[in-house]
């Protein structure tokens, strides 16, 4: 099986930047898309950013656009979420997920959450203003 674990959350001043970290353990991930989703306290889920398999497609919700970037190093088994110019209203749990068991494009970047199949247990991203 493969675990997730994510890391390089942290508390940062409105304007700064954090580099999110997925790392997996056991099989590899290499193959499978992936994606970042957030929650904050009282409110839903949401998808933030996504990533081909073949690392050819990216997808970012409307909210980060131009300001996160979604990356993927396969020799190091690692899936990046870059953070700029960040915001209070970024301040959530951090999760990254990918999609193992069931099929999937090559090229398709994958946006719901029940589109996904395996989870890490997040990092807190905290902004103060």
């Amino acid at each position: 099986q493969v675990q997730l674990v994510e890391s390089r959350g942290g508390l940062v001043q409105a304007g700064g930047s954090l580099r999110l970290s997925c790392a997996a353990s056991g099989r590899t991930f290499s193959t499978s898309p992936m994606g970042w989703f957030r929650q904050a306290p009282g409110k839903e889920r949401e998808f933030v950013a996504g990533i081909s398999m073949n690392d050819l497609g990216t997808y970012y919700v409307d909210s980060v656009k131009g300001r996160f970037t979604i990356s993927r190093d396969n020799t190091k088994n690692t899936v990046y979420l870059q953070t700029n110019s960040l915001k209070p209203e970024d301040t959530a749990v951090y999760t990254c997920a990918a999609r193992i068991v069931a099929p999937f494009y090559s090229g398709r970047v994958y946006t719901r959450a029940e589109e996904y199949d395996h989870w890490g247990l997040g990092t807190q991203v905290t902004v103060s203003s």
